[in-house]
């Protein structure tokens, strides 16, 4: 089963600590929609990211190709997920269209965690931070898209100090 990860799980390390049988599969854009940090994260103590809905932008993200039961398991407990629970879940999982970025690849359905929109979260932390755009630089995404990260948080930051 394939795995599209926009967040902390770009990050290789993380990805392999919580899913050992995760293995790179490419790069993707998941079209009409935008980056946003609307949860708060109180294991991080922090604004965590997000996907929401918005024709006009894109999302940049990684594809991982996820083999284990168990490894889904425990990437659902880490995103605050359990199938079947009515109420409690911070994140849905749901099976999304990816587009390649990668044109030699095909276009693939893969699972997402989409996120509850919370009232005034904080911003993420710089530690949060760096580490989505480590994995967005490990596995080359744009550098506009993650220079886009890095202004996004400042206002968020800026934004959130005024309130």
């Amino acid at each position: 089963m394939f795995y599209f990860s926009y967040g902390s799980n770009m990050d290789p390390r993380q990805i392999l600590r919580r899913c050992p049988s995760s293995k790179f599969y490419s790069r993707a854009i998941l079209q009409d929609y935008k980056l946003d940090f609307t949860l708060k994260s109180r294991r991080r103590r922090c604004g965590v990211a997000n996907v929401i809905p918005c024709k006009t932008k894109k999302v940049v993200g990684v594809i991982y190709q996820i083999k284990s039961a168990r490894d889904w398991e425990r990437l659902d407990s880490a995103e605050g997920f359990k199938e079947g629970r009515d109420a409690g879940n911070l994140y849905t999982r749901s099976l999304i269209s990816t587009d390649a970025y990668d044109k030699k690849k095909p276009n693939l359905l893969a699972y997402i965690y989409i996120g509850l929109i919370e009232n005034s979260p904080p911003p993420p932390s710089n530690l949060y931070l760096d580490q989505i755009i480590y994995g967005a630089q490990y596995w080359g995404l744009p550098s506009e898209y993650i220079q886009d990260i890095i202004n996004m948080q400042k206002i968020r930051y800026k934004n959130h100090v005024k309130a």
